[in-house]
C-alpha cells in the first residue's frame, strides 16, 4: 500500500524531517495516531518554508586531489540545495553543520555574500596557479535562491575579469539569466557549461527533484547555450535502475538535435544517509518497485548500496552496468554526439585588483 504524503513536505523531495546519521543527531518518529489528533486540533501541518542563513566564510576555493574527477578546485557558493533532488550526493555534508541530510538539507540553506571578494583576493595572492575552477559540483549555483543572491553571477564576473577558466554544472535554466557573461567567457575559452536531464517526463522530475527546471526546460537551455557558440555538455544524472534508465536514448537524441557538444551518464550513488532517503522516497512513490531498484543498485555496486571507493563509485560493475554502458555508447553513436572533453585556456590569466590597488604588470 502507498504511504501517504505529508502535507507539510509535499513539493520537497526528501520524505522526513530527520534520518539517522554518522554523528548520532537525534530523531524523531511521529506516531500516526498522535499525528492525526494533532491534525484534528490544529489543523493540516504547515508547508516548510525555505530558510537562508548568510555566512561570511574565510575562504571560498576548495581543493581536492580525487584521482577519478576531472577538476582540482571548485566553489560552492551555498550550502544546502532547494532543490530538493532526493539522490543529491552531497547531502550528508548537512550533517557537520548539526543539520539533518533529509529536510533541513534543501530548507535550510547558507549563502555565502561574500564570495566574489574571496575568490578575487584568492586569485591575487602572487604565488596562484590558475586551473579551471569548477562550479555546481557539490551544491547548484544555480539553486533557486540565486535569483535574490547573485552570488554566482559576481563569481563569473571575476572569473571574467582575470580571465580564469571555470564550468559550470546544473540542474536549472536560470543559467540563461548570465547569458551574458557566460557567451563573454566562451569567446576567451574561459568556461563550458553542463546540464543535467534526469528524465524526461515532467511528473517523475517533479518527485525526485520538486525545485529545480523541467525537464523540457533544461534541455531548451541547452539548446540556447550551444546557439550561442558556447561548450555546452548533458549529463544524464543520475540514471537510476528501472526509474529513469528508460529516458537515456532519447534525452541523447534530443541533446544532439540541439547541436549540444557532448553528452555523458552517472550511475545512481547513495553515500551515507542517502541511501536511507532514497529507499524512503520508494517507498513512497514506488513501494511495489522498490525492492527490484535497490536489487539492480546493489548488483552494480558489488553486493552494497553505494561504493565510496576512488574509481569503481563512478565506475559500477555487472551486468546491468555493462548494459547501461552499452545502450549509451549505442544511443551517441547513432545520435552522432561526443563525449569530449573542453579545453579551456589557462594562459590568459591576470589577477585581479584588490581593494582599488592596480595589478602590477
Amino acid at each position: 500500500m502507498e504511504r501517504r504524503i505529508d502535507p507539510a513536505v509535499a513539493g520537497r523531495g526528501a520524505q522526513s524531517a530527520d534520518v539517522p546519521t554518522r554523528f548520532g543527531l537525534a530523531t524523531r518518529e511521529a506516531d500516526g495516531d498522535w499525528r492525526d489528533h494533532m491534525e484534528a486540533l490544529d489543523g493540516p501541518p504547515v508547508r516548510l518554508r525555505t530558510e537562508v542563513i548568510e555566512e561570511r566564510s574565510k575562504t571560498i576555493l576548495s581543493f581536492n586531489r580525487s584521482p577519478d574527477i576531472f577538476f582540482d578546485r571548485s566553489i560552492n557558493a551555498y550550502r544546502g540545495c532547494e532543490h530538493g533532488c532526493v539522490y543529491c550526493f552531497a547531502r550528508p555534508t548537512h550533517a557537520y553543520q548539526d543539520l539533518s541530510p533529509g529536510l533541513d538539507f534543501e530548507t535550510k540553506l547558507f549563502a555565502k555574500p561574500n564570495a566574489a571578494n574571496l575568490l578575487r583576493e584568492t586569485l591575487a595572492k602572487p604565488r596562484y596557479s590558475p586551473k579551471p575552477i569548477a562550479m555546481g559540483t557539490n551544491t547548484d549555483p544555480y539553486q533557486p535562491i540565486e535569483g535574490r543572491y547573485r552570488i554566482t553571477r559576481e563569481v563569473l564576473k571575476v572569473c571574467l575579469e582575470a580571465r580564469h577558466p571555470v564550468t559550470i554544472t546544473t540542474k536549472s535554466n536560470r543559467v540563461l539569466a548570465d547569458l551574458d557573461l557566460i557567451e563573454e567567457l566562451a569567446r576567451h575559452r574561459l568556461v563550458a557549461v553542463g546540464i543535467s536531464v534526469t528524465s524526461l517526463d515532467p511528473k517523475l522530475s517533479g518527485k525526485l527533484e520538486p525545485r529545480a527546471g523541467s525537464p523540457l526546460k533544461r534541455l531548451a537551455a541547452l539548446g540556447k547555450l550551444a546557439e550561442a557558440g558556447i561548450p555546452t555538455h548533458c549529463s544524464i544524472a543520475p540514471v537510476i535502475p528501472a526509474i529513469t534508465d528508460q529516458f537515456m536514448e532519447e534525452i541523447v537524441e534530443r541533446a544532439a538535435a540541439l547541436k549540444v557538444a557532448s553528452a555523458g551518464w552517472i550511475p545512481l550513488r547513495l553515500p551515507h544517509e542517502v541511501a536511507p532517503l532514497f529507499r524512503e522516497w520508494l517507498s513512497v512513490h514506488f513501494p511495489e518497485r522498490g525492492d527490484k531498484v535497490m536489487s539492480i543498485v546493489r548488483s552494480i555496486r558489488d553486493g552494497r548500496d553505494n561504493d565510496p571507493g576512488f574509481f569503481s563509485r563512478l565506475n559500477p560493475t555487472g551486468v546491468w552496468a555493462d548494459l547501461f554502458r552499452a545502450r549509451f555508447r549505442v544511443a551517441c553513436k547513432r545520435a552522432g554526439i561526443g563525449k569530449g572533453k573542453f579545453e579551456l585556456d589557462c594562459t590568459q590569466f591576470r589577477p585581479p585588483e584588490v581593494g582599488g590597488q592596480m595589478r602590477l604588470l
